[in-house]
């Protein structure tokens, strides 16, 4: 949650008057619980979408999701198939067959960005990501970004912040 990649994000979508709910998964700093294969952290994602449309200034009908490496992987099927999710952003997300899978089938707004020198994420595995990728897609290729975006975070908060303004 503290790192470089969601702090950019977080303050470009507040500067835009969006608000940007940021959580750590079971287990991660000084949340409880234990780590849960990315399947009960799909339950994280589910609870903290519930908290945030609970509260009175947020509109629960433009509600975006971002998701950063492990944290795309686990947001892409709540995203998906959770309706209160209008857009999705998957940032670096690990390439697998069942993302793909995935994607295929998400008929939701969604940015895939990834980072040419990404050493997590084969420039191959993210091209084949955007192509078997539903629409509505963006795919960005960010030219010289690596998996931790150090140096490139203006670039991918401006890239998330016109998708979920787009959207809303």
């Amino acid at each position: 949650m503290n790192n470089n990649v969601i702090m950019a994000v977080s303050s470009a979508l507040v500067e835009k008057s969006i608000a940007a709910f940021m959580f750590n998964f079971r287990g991660v700093g000084s949340s409880q619980g234990n780590y849960g294969d990315g399947i009960a952290e799909q339950e994280d994602v589910a609870a903290a979408i519930s908290w945030l449309i609970s509260q009175p200034a947020v509109d629960g009908d433009r509600v975006g999701l971002l998701g950063y490496s492990f944290g795309a992987t686990v947001a892409l099927p709540v995203a998906c198939t959770d309706e209160r999710v209008k857009a999705l952003a998957l940032i670096s997300m690990p390439p697998g067959s069942s993302q793909i899978s995935q994607l295929k089938s998400c008929p939701k707004p969604k940015l895939i960005a990834c980072g040419t020198d990404d050493f997590v994420v084969p420039l191959d595995q993210a091209k084949l990501m955007n192509q078997e990728a539903a629409e509505p897609k963006q795919f960005e290729l960010i030219d010289g970004a690596d998996h931790f975006w150090l140096g490139y975070e203006t670039v991918l908060a401006g890239k998330v912040v016109a998708l979920f303004k787009g959207k809303f």
